[in-house]
């Protein structure tokens, strides 16, 4: 066994992943894993830079993740850094903040990359038949991944939960019109990643990160958010459209009140679930297969 640390670091949220790979087993044992809410990417379509306000946030998360990985004692530690990071103008300012508290510099992965670490960690354990289409969706981009055994296509498009909030500012509840124009960016993005990726042919739709999780928490009517729950759950096409129609004709208080809904993601939850609904229909898929392991889980295995 190998203890490692893995850190995802994205638009909406940072997350740590502490384990103990084995190689030859291709079993990855939790020791702990935990998620903050730091908005990383506040602002950044509008003013191409990182806030000051949201650097201090990921940099307070930082601190916490060093204690719990100096705890552990991990014997490796990447840190990669995504959608947020590769747009801002002063991502050395982030690079230097993160290598100071951490002792590791982050990488600024590609679209490419990320894709790929999403796919082994959400692919690793399940035993379909054909291919998969993985569906990451995330605060800044969507990454779109077909492959079996090993990634055959993939595209990073630049539409995320946290991305179509700002840019549109859906209201409580939102208009016809703002509905419409977040669709339109969504399937402007789907006919980019269409070129290089064959979204149609897989006959497995597997939906990662926060957005999915959180849709399918909804859908499932937990009384509180359970991750044994929802991973590897079975959401239909019919039950992801409810909950994002729900969602849409919500207020913010409404929103709040969901159990399941995490604080950070009352005000993006709703484009975040259209993006998803988007996907759905234009892969004519019946169901999404949600899971709980993604790129931070790649991460872990990448360095083990």
């Amino acid at each position: 066994m190998t203890r490692v640390a893995a850190i995802d670091c994205g638009t909406n949220s940072i997350r740590l992943l502490v384990a103990d790979a084995d190689p030859q087993t291709g079993e990855l044992v939790d020791l702990d894993r935990r998620m903050t809410i730091v908005r990383l990417g506040q602002g950044v379509d509008r003013t191409g830079r990182l806030a000051p306000e949201a650097l201090e946030r990921t940099f307070a998360a930082c601190r916490e993740y060093a204690a719990v990985i100096k705890e552990f004692g991990a014997e490796r530690v990447r840190f990669v850094a995504t959608s947020a990071s590769r747009d801002a103008e002063n991502r050395d300012e982030f690079v230097q903040g993160v290598l100071d508290i951490l002792g590791v510099e982050p990488e600024v992965i590609t679209g490419d990359q990320e894709a790929e670490f999403s796919f082994t960690g959400a692919t690793k354990e399940l035993h379909s038949s054909g291919d998969y289409l993985v569906v990451d969706i995330g605060g800044g981009s969507t990454e779109f991944v077909v492959g079996s055994e090993h990634v055959r296509a993939a595209r990073s498009v630049d539409v995320g939960c946290v991305r179509m909030t700002e840019r549109h500012h859906p209201g409580d509840p939102a208009t016809p019109e703002q509905i419409a124009a977040i669709r339109a960016d969504v399937e402007a993005a789907l006919d980019e990643a269409e070129r290089t990726v064959p979204l149609r042919e897989p006959r497995t739709l597997v939906g990662l990160a926060g957005s999915v999780t959180t849709v399918a928490a909804i859908a499932l009517d937990l009384p509180a958010y359970d991750s044994t729950a929802i991973h590897h759950a079975r959401i239909s096409h019919d039950e992801v459209k409810w909950v994002t129609d729900r969602l849409l004709a919500s207020t913010h208080e409404e929103r709040t009140a969901i159990p399941v809904l995490h604080p950070g993601r009352v005000d993006v939850i709703a484009a975040g679930a259209l993006v998803l609904l988007s996907v759905m229909d234009r892969t004519g898929a019946s169901e999404v297969v949600v899971s709980e392991h993604d790129i931070l889980d790649g991460i872990a295995w990448s360095i083990a």
